[in-house]
């Protein structure tokens, strides 16, 4: 193990070449973490890394689909040969299922109407994704000292705020994909936080709010930046933190 290696935190954030994603890397980057961009696509996820670079970061990109084992297995070997460990893994890649439907439905995941092929594509990505990533780089983030787990979740997948009348969530089209995905991303985190306890991880996660990002077309009333706060601090979480919660900006939300 080289210096570098020994002393350098290290974080992966999937999905890190946009919205939230990125502004979480660049933050962790910010605080002097080596910042590994997980992306789908390797020129947008090597864009993204160049910019950091330039900005003075430690920043590269690793190709990474949290649908196909293969990119999985290769990113974590990739991790494996060059650092040897992971310090943070934030599973932030998702999708929101609507670019699954025509124009005219795209956001009718009414469950009396859902189409399953896209709930099936949600949870893949959203759920089954997560279980993927974790999995192949849990090996690489219990040779860290302080290893931090942080799931990207939602408002929506509260079912405390969804089934209330008076949350502005309500009045949100009801979804048959992405909230119950959320929902079931709060259950797993709660599940590898208690299984993880015993060996020092810390695993939570963020509700980053409305942020404006391309999966609700920018509609958001929230910056990235500011949606990455959370995830952030969830990240650098001290000894004495809180695992198996799901936090917001503003502190603990209900399940």
């Amino acid at each position: 193990m080289n210096e570098h290696t020994a002393h350098q935190k290290i974080a992966l954030v999937t999905g890190a070449n946009k919205g939230i994603g990125r502004a979480t890397a660049e933050q962790l980057a910010e605080l002097g973490m080596t910042v590994l961009i997980a992306a789908r696509n390797p020129r947008l996820g090597e864009e993204a890394a160049a910019a950091l670079r330039a900005a003075g970061r430690d920043a590269h990109a690793v190709t990474l689909d949290v649908t196909d084992p293969a990119t999985i297995r290769a990113a974590a070997d990739r991790v494996e040969e060059r650092y040897d460990h992971l310090d943070v893994l934030v599973n932030n890649a998702g999708i929101s299922g609507s670019g699954q439907v025509s124009p005219e439905k795209a956001y009718d995941q009414l469950p009396s109407s859902v189409d399953l092929d896209m709930v099936r594509a949600v949870f893949e990505a959203n759920v089954f994704g997560v279980i993927a990533v974790t999995n192949a780089m849990l090996p690489l983030l219990r040779r860290s000292p302080a290893p931090r787990i942080v799931n990207v979740g939602s408002h929506a997948g509260s079912l405390a705020i969804t089934s209330s009348p008076d949350a502005r969530f309500s009045t949100l089209p009801q979804s048959a994909a992405y909230a119950p995905s959320k929902s079931a991303l709060n259950a797993l985190t709660v599940q590898y936080a208690n299984e993880l306890s015993k060996d020092g991880f810390l695993v939570n996660a963020a509700a980053p709010g409305f942020c404006a990002t391309d999966i609700n077309d920018h509609s958001g009333d929230r910056t990235a930046a500011q949606g990455a706060t959370v995830v952030v601090r969830l990240a650098t979480l001290g000894a004495d933190g809180p695992t198996a919660g799901f936090f917001s900006e503003d502190g603990p939300m209900p399940w």
